[in-house]
């Protein structure tokens, strides 16, 4: 069974850094999964307030991950169109990784906000708020996961012999 935990939570961990990228799957939320069931394996030792805190950060993560773009998009005058634009062109570019997902994001938000506006000056300043808020919600995602991995390795390392 503790073979079986590791190897869900370690996935955890992996789904967690891909969903850092990938606007459908909670990124930090499935880490701190990972990190939750790697401390319920027998005999590893994880600090409580550690779960909370990593909790807390990715609950915090989670809900900023949907204020942000949405505020910045705001502040730069774009629309949903710019917004749900934005986010077919990061999953079109997935296809194209790494520079895909950027080029594809800030293609589709000038395409979202042309449709609406037909401005392309006001479509691309706009475009560029919805770009904006995507790259620091998804840096700040997956400067996240992988800090949670990090600790994740740690944590296994530090119990290692009690493991296995």
């Amino acid at each position: 069974m503790d073979i079986f935990l590791l190897i869900i939570s370690f996935t955890l961990m992996i789904i967690g850094i891909i969903g850092s990228i990938v606007p459908v799957l909670p990124g930090p939320l499935s880490s701190w999964v990972g990190l939750f069931i790697f401390s319920n394996v027998e005999g590893v030792e994880v600090s409580g307030k550690l779960i909370i805190i990593c909790l807390i950060i990715a609950v915090g993560i989670f809900i900023l991950d949907y204020i942000l773009p949405i505020y910045t998009s705001k502040r730069f005058g774009a629309s949903k169109y710019g917004i749900i634009g934005a986010s077919i062109g990061i999953i079109l570019g997935l296809f194209f990784a790494p520079f895909g997902i950027f080029i594809g994001a800030l293609i589709g938000a000038i395409t979202g906000e042309m449709i609406l506006n037909k401005n392309f000056k006001k479509s691309l300043k706009s475009a560029f708020g919805v770009f904006l808020g995507f790259i620091i919600s998804g840096f700040t995602k997956s400067l996240i996961t992988v800090i949670y991995l990090v600790i994740y390795i740690k944590l296994f390392l530090d119990n290692l012999s009690v493991i296995f």
